[in-house]
């Protein structure tokens, strides 16, 4: 399958001053702008930089970033699943994983996180994906935020369906560990039957168990 990636870009205006949100990026313009030092969710700023340098890299491989001057504040993935995770046992070429979203506490409630999500689907290339999120209640920052989980999935909701993304029921043991976590997936306008029905069989792997 063929990759195409088209760059868009929109500028955000907050009350710390101009944010641009664009991408598809390059390697090479990620390399070259700062990562912020609040960026931590994942891993250490400067790992989380270089992770993400090479996820620009690979052939599916999409970040886009909100810029505040040359400083990456927030950020969006997306690639192919994990090779140990369900998702990647069909081998489906048009299936994508959004694998990570972080905005620093700074910017948190001023939009970036619905503008990352808006300016990813702005390439019409998502149309021919079939993409994925996981939302894990242990990835997200319910300390610094100081909500429960229930309101902290709330808002992860209604930022994901900023990028068109919805609930799917599933299976998956880790998802159905915790009721508040959960799959959400957008499938593209030009996704064929077959491949949806190949996501179906994903989603419910474990029901000729029971």
């Amino acid at each position: 399958m063929e990759h195409n990636k088209t760059y868009n870009a929109k500028e955000l205006k907050t009350s710390y001053g101009p944010v641009i949100i664009e991408g598809p990026i390059t390697p090479a313009q990620l390399a070259g702008f700062e990562f912020h030092q609040d960026l931590v969710a994942f891993r250490q700023p400067a790992q989380q930089h270089k992770a993400l340098i090479e996820i620009a890299g690979l052939s599916e491989g999409r970040i886009i970033v909100a810029r505040h001057h040359h400083t990456v504040v927030g950020y969006v993935t997306y690639l192919y699943p994990d090779p140990l995770e369900r998702w990647s046992e069909g081998g489906m070429e048009d299936l994508i994983e959004l694998g990570a979203i972080e905005v620093i506490p700074q910017f948190r409630g001023c939009g970036v996180g619905k503008n990352l999500l808006t300016v990813s689907m702005m390439d019409d290339a998502m149309e021919d994906y079939i993409i994925i999120t996981t939302e894990y209640y242990w990835h997200w920052d319910l300390k610094g935020t100081r909500l429960n989980v229930w309101e902290y999935r709330k808002i992860m909701e209604k930022m994901m369906n900023a990028g068109g993304l919805e609930w799917y029921a599933t299976d998956d043991p880790e998802i159905s560990s915790h009721p508040a976590n959960c799959l959400m997936a957008r499938i593209g306008k030009r996704i064929p039957p077959e491949s949806v029905q190949q996501f179906d069989r994903l989603r419910f792997m474990n029901r000729f168990m029971y």
